[in-house]
């Protein structure tokens, strides 16, 4: 069972939702007519998904979506009567995992739930492996900058320079990028 947050300025549509969640199995974490302070109010309720029925996403909605999915992301539904290409690319920008055009049918709910929920652990499941890659990729930098620096000074070929950044970061008990990293900055002092 998820816990749902709802948005919808509508207290009558906002019932139909409610409703139709309860029948999906599912609970309603909280009800709220606009997503002002959206950060705040997710971090209070902590729900596992938001939904959203509007006419259109307002801007102030997007960027409110904007930083929660940056600060604490969760899978977001937008439930909208528009459907322009600009507002629906605006709206995945900013961390909608599902946006559904022509209103909400209760009936629909629980597929649309769970199409979001994949759609978001996916997107999760990819920003953490850029991450991975990213990190990987800067510590490869600060090691090849710091081999450059040993080869410059010490007059070491490649072999010997990695040889001894891997050796310095054995005796230390730290990883090579960070040893690599101290010997840039030393450097930065020394010469």
């Amino acid at each position: 069972m998820l816990r749902v947050l709802v948005i919808d300025e509508s207290r009558a549509r906002a019932a139909e939702i409610c409703a139709g969640l309860a029948l999906a199995g599912h609970q309603v974490a909280a009800v709220l007519a606009s997503s002002a302070d959206l950060s705040a109010q997710i971090e209070s309720i902590r729900p596992d998904v938001i939904l959203i029925e509007t006419d259109s996403p307002s801007r102030d909605t997007l960027e409110n979506l904007a930083v929660m999915n940056a600060e604490m992301p969760r899978p977001v539904i937008i439930f909208a009567q528009e459907g322009d290409q600009e507002t629906i690319r605006a709206a995945v920008k900013a961390g909608v995992s599902t946006y559904v055009v022509d209103g909400l049918d209760p009936q629909r709910l629980k597929p649309v739930i769970d199409v979001a929920v994949a759609s978001f652990e996916e997107h999760q499941a990819l920003r953490s492996e850029l991450a991975a890659a990213t990190k990987k990729l800067s510590e490869r930098k600060l090691i090849e900058r710091a081999k450059g620096l040993l080869m410059k000074s010490r007059g070491m070929d490649e072999a010997e320079a990695y040889a001894a950044l891997r050796k310095l970061a054995m005796e230390r008990a730290k990883p090579m990028a960070v040893v690599a990293q101290d010997l840039i900055d030393m450097a930065k002092y020394l010469l």
